[in-house]
């Protein structure tokens, strides 16, 4: 095989196979390859994503995940409908389930607003009731834009198209090394060397790897978050209809558990978020020493345990304990016992901080010479994938032409 490429993406999942196909699309002529260290594509944030379609409702207006969401929304669904990719949207709720969680609640609904979401509204607790019987709540938001999906099918059809346009994808591929040679890049593999003028960093939980291979000192530590679920039990599904979160913590970048309807069918419940101490820890018992103490030694994350040890600890707990996990979703739907739960999947989701302790709320781009690094590209990075992938893509062509 010919290594030798104009442009190569790093990471074969969802954000990757948008920017080579988004490539492709607008310069038909470039010669680009997908790098792979697995032997699919998808195995990781992508695979094991909870398949929603995010509306953009919790970000803030004017950041980048709040334009990329929006964007990406109106982009996902012409894409999904003309290629034949199952969907639905099915509405979610968001609801308060005490009087203190309220004024949150409103910010949620005034952000939703601000990004432009029609539709939503305010919904009294008889309303709640209606939609999902078997809530608890003391207020409440209906979120039409919401739906399911398998973000893994669509990521299957980018490869597609991708590989129909001229595309070439290189599975088992680990990436090693990148050498920068004035204009040209030499990567090398497990297996082989590549060369490329410009290169594209989507290697989610070793991005930061990755991008201080040429740039140590880019800010940026991935955190991995592992997100455990649970399942209800066939004869228990009938208390979930659709979509139901709570309001999340202000103050930490995840949603907290919730229940989520499959578009293959079944009903997850969950994530907790909870410190994986590998960044594939898939499992509580995957470790990996090396990995650990770069993750606990970094100057930042300690400042974000001595912030938010209370909750950690509390997800931790919860990620043990069975009953306390139970404890967690009976605040969203009372009835719900340990007997109707069973153990589901897990994903770890790339959590990037910064040296001052900040978690990133935001999507995180980093330009540098011939070489684009996405260091923090969490949820809703699925939902916004065709966005991003038109952003990256532009700026990867600009360089190349230069």
């Amino acid at each position: 095989m010919d290594n030798k490429f104009d442009i190569i993406i790093v990471g074969g999942g969802i954000v990757g196979l948008s920017t080579a196909y988004n490539i492709l699309l607008k310069a038909k002529g470039l010669k680009v390859a997908i790098l792979e260290k697995e032997s699919k594509i998808s195995q990781h944030q992508t695979g094991h994503n909870s398949g929603v379609i995010h509306s953009g409702i919790y970000y803030k207006p004017g950041s980048l995940k709040s334009i990329n969401c929006k964007k990406g929304y109106d982009l996902l669904l012409n894409f999904v409908k003309k290629y034949d990719v199952p969907f639905e949207l099915c509405g979610k709720i968001i609801v308060a389930t005490k009087d203190s969680e309220k004024p949150s609640l409103d910010n949620i609904f005034n952000r939703g607003v601000a990004n432009g979401l029609a539709g939503i509204r305010k919904i009294s607790v008889s309303e709640i009731k209606e939609i999902e019987p078997h809530v608890k709540s003391v207020d409440g938001i209906f979120v039409p834009q919401t739906g399911i999906i398998d973000y893994r099918a669509v990521t299957a059809k980018y490869l597609e198209l991708f590989e129909q346009m001229g595309g070439t994808i290189v599975l088992n591929s680990k990436v090693l090394s990148i050498v920068n040679k004035g204009k040209t890049n030499v990567i090398q593999t497990e297996n082989q060397e590549f060369v490329a003028s410009s290169i594209v960093n989507c290697c989610g939980l070793y991005s930061d790897k990755i991008a201080k291979i040429l740039n140590p000192e880019i800010d940026i530590q991935i955190v991995p978050f592992r997100g455990e679920y649970y399942e209800l039990r066939k004869d228990k599904e009938y208390l979930v209809k659709n979509l139901i979160y709570p309001v999340p913590n202000p103050d930490f970048p995840f949603l907290g558990v919730h229940f989520t309807r499959m578009i293959g069918g079944g009903i997850e419940a969950g994530p907790n978020a909870v410190l994986a101490f590998k960044r594939e820890g898939y499992k509580r018992t995957d470790w990996d020493s090396k990995e650990f103490f770069e993750i606990v030694g970094h100057k930042g994350f300690r400042t974000i345990a001595r912030k938010y040890w209370r909750d950690g600890l509390g997800e931790m707990y919860r990620s043990y304990f069975k009953f306390a996990f139970v404890k967690a979703l009976q605040g969203l739907i009372p009835e719900i016992v340990s007997d109707d739960l069973f153990p589901g999947g897990a994903g770890v989701r790339a959590q990037a901080c910064d040296s001052k302790g900040n978690l990133l709320d935001d999507f995180a781009f980093f330009d540098e010479d011939r070489v684009i690094n996405v260091c923090n590209a969490p949820s809703p990075a699925a939902t916004s994938s065709l966005a991003i992938g038109q952003t990256i893509s532009d700026m990867v062509i600009n360089k190349f032409s230069k």
